[in-house]
C-alpha cells in the first residue's frame, strides 16, 4: 500500500513540475514580447537593441517565475 502511495505522490509531483516550468516559460515568452514590442515600436530603437533587451528582461522574468515558482 505504502508502494502505491509513493507513486501517485511521485506523479503529482511531476505534474506540478511540469505546471511550473509551464509558468515559467509563458512569464518569459510574455515579457520579452511586451519589452520587444515597446523598444521597437513605442521608442523606435534598432532591432538588434530591442532583442537584446527582449532577452535581457526574459532572463530576468525566467529568474523571478522560477523562484516565484519555488516558494
Amino acid at each position: 500500500m505504502s508502494a502505491a502511495t509513493s507513486c501517485d505522490r511521485a506523479a503529482r509531483g511531476s505534474v506540478g513540475a511540469m505546471k511550473n516550468w509551464r509558468y515559467i516559460g509563458l512569464h518569459t515568452i510574455a515579457a520579452a514580447a511586451f519589452m520587444f514590442v515597446l523598444q521597437r515600436f513605442a521608442f523606435g530603437a534598432t532591432l538588434e537593441s530591442s532583442l537584446l533587451w527582449a532577452v535581457i528582461f526574459g532572463v530576468g522574468a525566467a529568474g523571478l517565475a522560477y523562484v516565484q515558482s519555488n516558494r
